[in-house]
C-alpha cells in the first residue's frame, strides 16, 4: 500500500481536517523517509510497506494533535509520532525466541556487577567473563540482540534535538510528565557516562541517521566493530537504567 493509499485508509477512520489533511499530504514523504531509515536496522521480516502504513496512522494522528504554540515544528514532532506508531507495530510481532530476552537481561546484570565490583566501566571481555562464554559468542548475542531489536534507544523514542528528546507521545497529566522528564534526564546523564567512543556511536547512528557502515567509515573501523560497540553502549545503558525499564 503507498502511503497515500495508506493515509486514505485511515481518514476513513476519521479525518483530520482540511488543515489536518493538508499537512498529512504535505508530509507523507516524511513517512517513508523514516521507514526506510528504520529498515536498514531491521530484519528482513519486516516489511516496509507495513511501516509505512503504520507511521501514516502516526502522521494522521500527529496532525490531529498538533499545536504550533508549543514551540516544535511540525516536521519535529510528526517525525516522533511516526516513528512511535512503526516501532508499536515492530513491537506487535516480536520475532525473538524467549532465550534470547533471557541472554539480554544477563548481560545487563553481567554488565552492572562487572562495573559495581571495578568501579569503572566494565570491559567487553570481563562481562563475557562473568557470563562464562567466549568474546566471540559475547558479541554474537549483541548482534542477535540488536538485529531483534530487544533494546534500542529507539524505543524511547528520540529526537532531532539529542538522545534524550522525546518520550512524551501518550502523556496524561501532570504526574506523567513529571515523570517523562526526571526520565529523560536519568537517560541523558547515563549517555554521558559512557565511554567516549560508545557516545559516539550513538551520536552518528541515532542523531546524524548514519548506518553502521558510515558510522565505520567515520571512526575507521569496520561494520562487525561499529556494531559491537552500539550493541555494547545499549547493553550498558540497559544496565544503568534498569530501575526505569522494570518500572
Amino acid at each position: 500500500m503507498s502511503e497515500l493509499a495508506a493515509y486514505k485508509a485511515t481518514a476513513r477512520q476519521g479525518g483530520a481536517g482540511a488543515d489536518g489533511a493538508a499537512l498529512v499530504q504535505q508530509h507523507a514523504a516524511l513517512v517513508k523517509r523514516i521507514a526506510y531509515h528504520l529498515m536498514s536496522r531491521l530484519p528482513s521480516s519486516v516489511q516496509v510497506d507495513d511501516l509505512i502504513q503504520a507511521g501514516m496512522i502516526g502522521l494522521l494522528e500527529a496532525a490531529r494533535n498538533y499545536d504550533a504554540s508549543l514551540g516544535a515544528s511540525f516536521e519535529t514532532y510528526a517525525g516522533i509520532r511516526i516513528r512511535g506508531a512503526m516501532l508499536d507495530e515492530i513491537r506487535k510481532g516480536d520475532w525473538a525466541p524467549r532465550s534470547l530476552h533471557r541472554r539480554v537481561r544477563e548481560m545487563a546484570r553481567a554488565v552492572a556487577e562487572v562495573e559495581r565490583e571495578m568501579g569503572r566501566d566494565a570491559r567487553d571481555a570481563e562481562v563475557a567473563g562473568k557470563l562464562g562464554v567466549s568474546l566471540d559468542e559475547y558479541y554474537a548475542t549483541l548482534a542477535d540482540a540488536t538485529s531483534h531489536r530487544l533494546f534500542s534507544l529507539e524505543e524511547l523514542p528520540l529526537g532531532e534535538d539529542g538522545l534524550a528528546e522525546g518520550i512524551s507521545g501518550n502523556i496524561q497529566g501532570p504526574e506523567d510528565e513529571v515523570q517523562t522528564e526526571n526520565f529523560q534526564r536519568a537517560l541523558a546523564k547515563a549517555i554521558t557516562g559512557l565511554p567516549e567512543r560508545e557516545r559516539l556511536v550513538l551520536s552518528l547512528y541515532y542523531n546524524d541517521d548514519l548506518n553502521l557502515r558510515e558510522a565505520g567509515e567515520v571512526l575507521g573501523v569496520s561494520e562487525s566493530r561499529v556494531c559491537q560497540i552500539h550493541g555494547q553502549a545499549l547493553v550498558r545503558l540497559r544496565a544503568r537504567m534498569v530501575e526505569w525499564l522494570e518500572h
